[in-house]
């Protein structure tokens, strides 16, 4: 028994012995209720297993003990095994060739499997694209501000790329009402010649029309139909499941302008919701989100879908969605507990990158110099770093861009909003006018 305690203890250290700072960064995903096998006891333990962001851990249920607790990117292997040719298992090798056992995994061994999988993978991918060495550097203020800094360029960036793609909508919409126009030109022509008497001599130009009309058309709007509502936002792999918990696949979650698709892992086409079918979008997690579909008289369609990149889909999806998404309490007290120091002072980006940049070339003589020391300076250190410095103003220079021309679409699309609204006004008037002709032919 002491060799077990010695082992427990061992085992509960390789989880506390972290960082602080990483472990409080942890967002739990999802528990499971499993259960544990214990080499020195020889027997299995029931428990929950939770997976969060950044590792994986297991709590016993009788005295709420954290039996292992590592990292993802300790893990070097998982695989899907049975104990004694009997249980279905999941074991877990670590880099220190540790091998643990998980078994009895509710809802099923496959869905806990699919979605520890799915962030182990996107934790290594995430990990070969970073630069070597920048997870050991310390966080300093002008790292920091500049991640804040280019988080918000990815938002505005993403943000202009729907509003670009809005604007080849309202371009469509225009072009298909000059179309209505030269087609209610046409119906005028032929009501006239409806109306006309029958030894009119003119009677047969009437039915004449410019043979470049359609042509034109039909390119347009194929090269309207090919750019604008097909416009892709952002792809992101995830783990999807659709009526139960208990069957998972993995897939594919893509963000159209007009509409989301989801695909599985051989491309194929599961299910397209467009922009109007879309009932109600549910955020249970920053890593968990639920879309549903409502029908009367038949089931819903409705899917839940897991992935390790969904912060980055969320913030679109509730500008494409504001009125139809819903935050969960999990999602809410997660995101409030997110939220950085300046914003809670009422410190926005800009008011904090300005303060910042003025200060950070420029160092403030020490108000506790003495006075036999001989007369020089001492200089404080600069809160941001020169390179720091100049990648925040580039950063900043992009941001002016992006706003600028997000507001020179924004004017261009009021005015076409104008000349829609005009162009409706007046097909009404048009549509009515040859309705009244057309019953006085009848």
């Amino acid at each position: 028994m002491q060799a077990l305690q010695v082992q427990r203890q061992s085992d509960l250290g390789r989880g506390t012995n972290r960082p602080r700072n990483q472990m409080s960064r942890d967002i739990c995903v999802h528990t499971w209720p499993c259960s544990y096998y214990l080499e020195l006891e020889k027997q299995w333990v029931p428990g929950k297993l939770s997976l969060t962001s950044l590792s994986l851990k297991f709590m016993t249920d009788k005295t709420r003990e954290i039996l292992v607790n590592f990292p993802l990117s300790s893990i070097i292997e998982i695989k899907k095994e049975a104990s004694y040719f009997i249980f279905s298992s999941i074991t877990i090798l670590e880099k220190d060739h540790n091998k643990h056992w998980f078994s009895s995994l509710q809802p099923s061994r496959n869905v806990v499997f699919s979605i520890i999988e799915h962030f182990w993978r996107e934790k290594l991918l995430s990990q070969s694209g970073a630069p070597v060495g920048e997870s050991s550097s310390p966080m300093t203020k002008g790292k920091e501000l500049t991640g804040l800094m280019a988080c918000t360029q990815k938002r505005l960036e993403d943000t202009a790329r729907v509003l670009h793609h809005q604007g080849e909508q309202l371009d469509s919409i225009s072009r298909g009402l000059d179309k209505m126009e030269s087609d209610l030109d046409v119906a005028d022509r032929l009501l006239t010649e409806l109306e006309s008497p029958s030894w009119w001599p003119f009677s047969f130009k009437l039915w004449k029309m410019p043979s470049e009309t359609k042509p034109k058309w039909d390119a347009s709007m194929a090269s309207s139909k090919a750019l604008g509502k097909e416009g892709i936002v952002i792809k992101i792999p995830a783990v999807i499941s659709q009526k139960t918990e208990s069957h998972v696949k993995p897939g594919r979650l893509t963000v159209l302008v007009s509409g989301l698709e989801i695909h599985n892992s051989d491309s194929l086409l599961m299910h397209r919701f467009e922009r109007e079918e879309v009932d109600d979008i549910k955020v249970h997690t920053p890593y968990e989100i639920s879309i549903r579909q409502r029908f009367i008289g038949k089931p819903d369609i409705a899917y839940r879908l897991i992935s390790a990149k969904m912060p980055e889909v969320i913030p679109i999806l509730e500008v494409q969605f504001s009125k139809k998404i819903e935050f969960l309490e999990d999602a809410l007290m997660l995101r409030s507990t997110r939220t950085s120091p300046l914003a809670e002072k009422g410190y926005s980006v800009w008011h904090a990158a300005s303060g910042l940049m003025d200060r950070a070339m420029h160092c403030e003589p020490s108000s506790g110099s003495q006075e036999g020391r001989p007369l020089q300076l001492q200089m404080s250190k600069p809160l941001i770093s020169e390179g720091d410095s100049q990648e925040l103003r580039q950063i900043l220079r992009k941001l002016k861009d992006l706003a600028l021309d997000a507001e020179s679409e924004l004017e261009r699309q009021d005015e076409a909003l104008d000349g829609i609204t005009a162009a409706v006004d007046r097909t009404t008037l048009t549509i009515d006018k040859h309705n009244r002709r057309v019953k006085k032919l009848t």
